[in-house]
């Protein structure tokens, strides 16, 4: 089954120091003006944004390095998500995939922010953009806990194409579980490109026996992400 949410901004919740930190405010406090612009563009941001989500639980099988996931329409896909995501779905007993976006109302709210000719807004709007949609992905997850306590399963971390040594290549297949071929009108471009490009997607372990994880960074060995501990 497909589950498909239009989520609203009273929802979610959006730490404002993530964003900061984002921003490079690591161990100090951003500046009067920075707090001023950010609170501006925050409030700002829903007028714009059409915040969704959508996700299945899909049969699947796991080997030391990959995962085979079984869709609804009867195919199968085969992701070689490396063994640093493999190790951590093991014991998963089936799968989740999922996509998350702020909507296409962002290319409108960019064109907006950036016809002021302010490179500050710019950057600060990017920044926010991407906490959303990770706080998007937290509700998503949520939603999905909610179902899971019903049979008293557990989840993984989530894991995207792009990290941990899953090729970023392999969207496509993901996108192609899904009933519609843009799910939450989120488009790939020929480099598998998300757009809006403030979008999730990826896989979870769903299970008995299975962790999660409140910090995964050190998993991962992508040196430039933003998320990585400061």
């Amino acid at each position: 089954m497909c589950y498909r949410k239009e989520v609203s901004f009273s929802d979610i919740n959006i730490p404002v120091d993530e964003i900061y930190s984002s921003m490079g405010f690591k161990n100090a406090a951003p500046d009067a003006e920075t707090v001023k612009t950010t609170q501006e563009l925050l409030a700002e941001a829903p007028k714009y944004l059409n915040l969704q989500y959508e996700f299945m639980i899909l049969d699947g099988e796991l080997t030391d390095n990959s995962c085979t996931l079984f869709s609804e329409k009867g195919d199968s896909q085969t992701f070689e998500t490396g063994r640093v995501i493999a190790a951590q779905l093991r014991r998963s007993e089936q799968f989740v995939a999922f996509v998350a976006t702020v909507g296409t109302g962002y290319f409108k709210w960019m064109d907006v922010v950036e016809a002021r000719q302010d490179m500050v807004q710019t950057y600060i709007s990017d920044c926010i953009g991407s906490q959303i949609v990770e706080s998007v992905a937290d509700y998503m997850e949520q939603h999905l806990q909610a179902l899971l306590d019903v049979k008293e399963l557990k989840r993984t971390n989530r894991f995207s194409p792009g990290y941990c040594g899953w090729l970023v290549k392999e969207q496509p297949k993901l996108f192609s579980l899904f009933p519609e071929e843009r799910p939450c009108e989120i488009e790939l471009t020929d480099s598998c490109l998300m757009l809006p490009v403030k979008s999730v997607s990826g896989i979870i372990g769903v299970g008995s026996d299975v962790r999660y994880l409140p910090y995964t960074c050190h998993l991962c060995d992508m040196k430039m992400c933003y998320k990585k501990k400061r």
